[in-house]
């Protein structure tokens, strides 16, 4: 064996003994629960090390074959890995808007949001349009049609904690009226409807990997479509807005590199740019890690949905206090969290949230509630099409609870037994 090939064994075996000696029990009251956890063990490490030490820090050949094995887990042709999920919604309708040169208009997407679904369509010059949420927590066909008119251009939104909205029926609509729509899937990895994965009904869809979300590379995100030329599109939009189609450390891929012009000049083609472009690249060991955690996807799913059914069965004895979010009839989701309704006046939930904080039980509200309640939207041109009522109840009575693999049975059983002393509290 060579000295290096030893010398890296040897420090994979150090990585997993570092791995094991971390390892923690769970000690009720004294551990801290959180909402999302980075999942990961001496495999992603390891092949982090491996990648930096292969000297090739740009997203290179692992960039590639996570993109590949993400695309077919999504049931796409193509995937674009990029910085982050926010990224990679600024990337998928600016394709769009450069695909079909479009010069703003509306585009419907939900008031009960994450700010950066809703940011990409304000920076590209288009307009939100604002429609409510139902008790799936996601817009509906209903509220599409009604926002609808000639100045919509498209549809973006998210599977709101990874609970599928009617995806079939709302590109029906979108067909038939011409319109676009992006899929924001961060929460909604391995969610189905009609037995169709989430990521693969819209014309782009878009990932985050987040350090709380169902994988992660430590940051991160991808971008997917069926469409070549949307994909085309991306990557140039991505890597500075070149022109070149080369893949990093790859030249003249064309033969015919040095056969362009900029006007009279001749110019290196792998100087030329087609688009107003950034670069929006990961690292090349952060693709090393999520190829590690891809393998391990399925499983957190599974873990996902047990925790889900686990934490379901034990509020049921708290159902006149709370609702949970209702499911399409063709959907099955991996939830992200598990949210509570209020619906007992008697609970306060600013009380709540703090009472399960003290006894370390981590929670969050639904992202931005009506996000035209917030500090930076107040001034944004926007329409909004029928009432808020859901959203605005949303932001007043709806938080989450972690379900993430790093939570087990029993980290359930204390959760609900803190629901359960505060609650009697309630009743007295």
């Amino acid at each position: 064996m060579k000295i290096l090939d030893k010398a890296v064994l040897e420090i994979h075996e150090k990585v997993k003994e570092i791995i094991s000696a971390r390892k923690q029990e769970f000690v009720p009251g004294k551990s801290f629960i959180t909402t999302g956890l980075a999942v990961y063990d001496e495999a992603e490490i390891n092949a982090i090390i491996d990648s930096l030490l292969g000297g090739w820090l740009g997203l290179s050949e692992k960039g590639r074959i996570f993109e590949k094995k993400f695309a077919q887990y999504i049931t796409n042709k193509y995937c674009l890995l990029v910085n982050s999920g926010s990224s990679a919604n600024l990337l998928a309708l600016e394709s769009i808007k450069n695909k079909y040169g479009l010069k703003g208009g509306e585009i419907i997407t939900p008031a009960c949001s994450f700010p950066t679904t809703v940011n990409p369509i304000i920076q590209t010059g288009f307009r939100p349009a604002f429609i409510d949420v139902d008790k799936t927590l996601n817009i509906t066909p209903e509220g599409v049609l009604r926002a609808i008119n000639k100045d919509t251009k498209g549809i973006m939104f998210s599977h709101t904690l990874g609970n599928p909205c009617k995806i079939e029926e709302i590109m029906k609509i979108a067909a038939d009226n011409g319109l676009f729509v992006i899929e924001d899937c961060c929460d909604a990895y391995g969610s189905t409807y009609n037995g169709k994965k989430c990521g693969s009904f819209g014309h782009v869809s878009t990932f985050s990997f987040y350090p709380a979300h169902s994988i992660t590379l430590g940051e991160g995100g991808a971008v997917s479509t069926n469409d070549a030329e949307l994909y085309k599109i991306i990557t140039s939009l991505r890597d500075w807005g070149r022109d070149c189609y080369c893949a990093p450390g790859k030249d003249n891929t064309c033969n015919n590199r040095f056969n362009y012009k900029l006007g009279e000049i001749p110019y290196d083609h792998k100087y030329i740019y087609s688009h107003i472009g950034y670069n929006l690249k990961p690292l090349e060991l952060q693709a090393a890690m999520g190829i590690e955690q891809l393998k391990k996807l399925e499983d957190f799913n599974a873990i996902r949905k047990k925790n889900f059914n686990l934490l379901k069965r034990e509020f049921e004895q708290f159902k006149d206090y709370f609702e949970i979010p209702e499911v399409n009839i063709k959907a099955e989701p991996v939830f992200f969290g598990f949210p509570l309704i209020i619906k007992n006046k008697d609970v306060k939930r600013h009380d709540l949230i703090k009472y399960l904080n003290e006894h370390k039980i981590g929670t969050r509200l639904l992202f931005a509630g009506n996000i035209l309640e917030q500090p930076a939207y107040k001034n944004v041109e926007h329409s909004v099409y029928g009432k808020l009522d859901y959203t605005n109840k949303l932001m007043r009575d709806c938080f989450w609870l972690g379900i993430h693999p790093g939570i087990d049975e029993n980290i359930i059983r204390y959760i609900a037994s803190v629901f359960r002393k505060y609650l009697e509290g309630v009743n007295r």
